[in-house]
């Protein structure tokens, strides 16, 4: 799901006007594509989540078309977001004592990634051994810290957002000890030698209901786009964490769920405190109707059709099926705003 954000830099574009985030694509997903045309030959990746009853049955016997892959890719973008606001947007409830919504807001969280970004997942081959998901988190990692958090601090430095240009500075260092932990884990992985270095500790930021600290428009898109980039990372790495338990790598299980966690509970966090994401619970059941009415009647639609039209009926269904339960979520999301006025 695409939660509708009211900041001057949420660029959206979606067919005859639905909202709809326009992604700038994290280095990190660039690796999908090398690791699908490795994992789909025959069918498509299980993916174990614990708690999961509703695992993912699209089985797939033919490489995707790369379109539907692009669509899956931007599913996968949309849910990890909504996953993390969503989260946020619960804690911002409870708050307010609205208990219901709170539980609501948590539970459809858990909906978007332990169902739908991990159907999405399982269909684009998203996640392969553990050598190759930690080749593809290095890249990540280093795209952020040698090139985009460091461009994005000038620029806000520059635009006189100086807070926002401290915090980038600072994630881009993070995420440097994040690739520098991955490349000896993988120098374990690959050897068979040494010891899967320690998890990283994610400091808890949280994330009131405010208006954005920052002015610039650049600061706001480029915060955008870093928010969009870490709830993705969180989201992988958490895959990339089962896949590590499932193979028997408990230690490494553990380096990717918790440099997972600093991703979403510290970076994601910092970033939504300057970017205002959090508002009124109110404002945010708007936001979240937005989202998914967009999604159940726009852009899974639009998916689903692409994919029939190529012969990707595996993906298809998951499209379609996809876009009933946005369908259910924004209802329930209008029913708790109507009981709210």
């Amino acid at each position: 799901m695409r939660v509708a954000w009211d900041g001057a830099s949420a660029q959206r574009s979606a067919p005859e006007g639905g909202i709809m985030f326009r992604h700038s694509i994290r280095t990190l997903v660039v690796g999908l594509c090398t690791l699908t045309a490795a994992s789909q030959a025959a069918t498509a990746v299980a993916l174990a989540v614990p708690g999961d009853h509703h695992q993912a049955t699209y089985a797939t016997t033919r490489t995707l078309h790369s379109q539907t892959l692009d669509d899956l890719m931007t599913a996968m973008k949309g849910e990890a977001f909504a996953h993390a606001v969503y989260n946020l947007f619960s804690t911002q409830a409870d708050s307010q004592a609205y208990p219901a919504v709170g539980e609501l807001f948590r539970n459809t969280a858990q909906t978007e990634l332990n169902e739908h970004l991990h159907e999405a997942a399982t269909l684009a081959g998203a996640v392969g051994s553990n050598a190759d998901n930690l080749r593809e988190a290095i890249n990540g990692e280093t795209y952020e810290h040698q090139v985009m958090y460091r461009g994005f601090a000038d620029q806000a430095r520059k635009d006189g957002d100086i807070e926002a240009a401290d915090l980038f500075a600072e994630i881009a260092t993070d995420e440097g000890r994040h690739r520098d932990a991955y490349r000896a884990a993988l120098a374990v992985v690959t050897t068979g030698q040494g010891a899967i270095p320690a998890p990283p500790k994610a400091d808890m930021v949280s994330v009131p209901a405010g208006l954005p600290k920052v002015k610039a428009a650049r600061t706001k898109a480029n915060l955008d786009t870093a928010m969009h980039g870490e709830a993705l990372a969180h989201a992988k790495y958490m895959l990339f964490a089962a896949r590590a338990q499932q193979t028997g790598n408990p230690a490494l299980a553990r380096l990717f769920e918790g440099t997972g966690r600093v991703e979403l509970h510290e970076h994601f966090a910092g970033e939504a405190v300057l970017a205002g994401l959090v508002s009124t619970t109110k404002d945010n059941l708007s936001k979240a109707i937005a989202g998914e009415h967009n999604e159940a009647t726009i852009l899974y639609p639009g998916f689903a059709e692409r994919a029939v039209a190529v012969g990707d009926t595996a993906a298809a269904g998951y499209f379609r099926d996809t876009a009933a339960d946005e369908a259910k979520h924004a209802a329930a999301f209008e029913q708790a705003l109507n009981q709210l006025h």
